[in-house]
């Protein structure tokens, strides 16, 4: 497994591992569930989202955030940790839920439900909703070509590179990092685009390779939207900026 984000941070089943508290350090505690009569299929994640919701009519900003393994049913506990210092008493933040397999979303928070501040709290039980089956689609012009990387985080890539993506309509993405092959997960909702866990071989790379490797890997977990542009793919991180771009092969 490729560890896909710097900004997420540890959360556990509360019974595997206690949070610790530590100076300068908050948790939100509590637990998520669902009113359907129906188990979670093994390797079904819990992905949480601790946001600014303050500012009506621009996209929220991301405090926290963290994906628990379910080795259960619900409910699900949870800690996320988030730091204090981020939070102003004026402003106002939610936490966002999500029950996902394989990039695919199962079941989300709705609506959102606000916590620390206002009046809210860092304990917090979260009732989930199922996901539309038509939610999760992947627009036409994703799938099909094989897309090639021409820039990663705004640093080029190594010449005769071919660090590449296949989208599928079934949700799942795989290519070439660098010189091992992955494979994962994603959500796409509309311009939103996310990518769930990545798995992939571990052959040895010559160190240009390896360097635009991790590079990829990174970038792909600041991956918040898309759009194409003169024919390339642009994926783009929170603010709209370009992580990585993307020319079609063929």
């Amino acid at each position: 497994m490729f560890a896909l984000s710097r900004r997420t941070l540890l959360a556990l089943p509360l019974g595997a591992l206690p949070v610790v508290a530590r100076a300068q350090s908050g948790t939100i505690r509590g637990s998520a569930t669902y009113h359907e009569r129906m188990a979670l299929p093994p390797g079904a994640v819990l992905h949480l989202r601790l946001e600014d919701v303050s500012r009506h009519g621009a996209p929220a900003l991301l405090i926290a955030e963290a994906q628990i393994p379910i080795t259960g049913q619900v409910p699900i506990a949870f800690a996320l940790a988030y730091e204090p210092a981020r939070i102003e008493e004026r402003f106002t933040y939610a936490l966002r839920a999500e029950i996902l397999l394989d990039g695919r979303v199962l079941f989300r928070t709705d609506p959102i439900h606000p916590v620390l501040t206002r009046g809210a709290e860092e304990q917090i039980e979260l009732l989930l909703v199922r996901a539309r089956e038509s939610a999760a689609p992947a627009a036409p012009a994703l799938v099909g070509p094989v897309w090639i990387a021409e820039d990663i985080a705004g640093r080029g890539v190594v010449d005769r590179s071919r660090t590449s993506m296949s989208f599928g309509a079934d949700g799942r993405v795989s290519g070439l990092g660098g010189c091992n092959r992955y494979n994962g997960g994603y959500t796409l909702d509309g311009a939103s685009l996310r990518f769930g866990p990545v798995a992939g071989t571990m052959m040895a790379c010559p160190p240009a390779l390896a360097e635009q490797e991790q590079r990829f890997h990174a970038a792909l977990a600041q991956v918040r939207g898309w759009r194409i542009a003169n024919g390339l793919l642009h994926l783009t991180d929170e603010a709209g900026g370009t992580v990585i771009r993307l020319s079609s092969d063929g």
